[in-house]
């Protein structure tokens, strides 16, 4: 079992930075590919970047590339995600997950609010 908690989110200005952190619990940790998501109101939730075991492979959607960072440190159980130049659009609630082949493992999520 896994426990995720993800912390960092707020209200900020377009053009702002934010960096959200998500905690993990279990032994296991090193092992999974970690993920952040979010949904905004009214749309699906959509995949926003993930980052494998090594921390080595990541992958990031096209509307946060050059602009978000996903980190992980394997030491400290936790999973960075680092936003440069927010804009109102990235504004949702974002999730942390883990998992292998799927994402098993949630968050509560955090709220990041962008205004303009």
């Amino acid at each position: 079992q896994v426990q995720l908690v993800e912390s960092g989110g707020g209200l900020v200005q377009a053009g702002d930075s934010l960096r959200l952190s998500c905690a993990a619990s279990g032994r296991t940790f090193s092992r999974y590919t970690m993920g952040w998501f979010r949904q905004a109101p009214g749309k699906e939730r959509e995949f926003v970047a993930s980052v494998r075991w090594s921390g080595d492979n990541t992958y990031y959607a096209d509307s946060v590339k050059g602009r978000f960072t996903i980190s992980r440190d394997n030491a400290e159980n936790t999973v960075y995600l680092q936003m440069n130049s927010l804009k109102p659009d990235d504004t949702a609630h974002y999730y942390c997950a883990a998992g292998y082949t799927t994402y098993d493992y949630w968050g509560k999520g955090t709220l990041v609010t962008v205004s303009s």
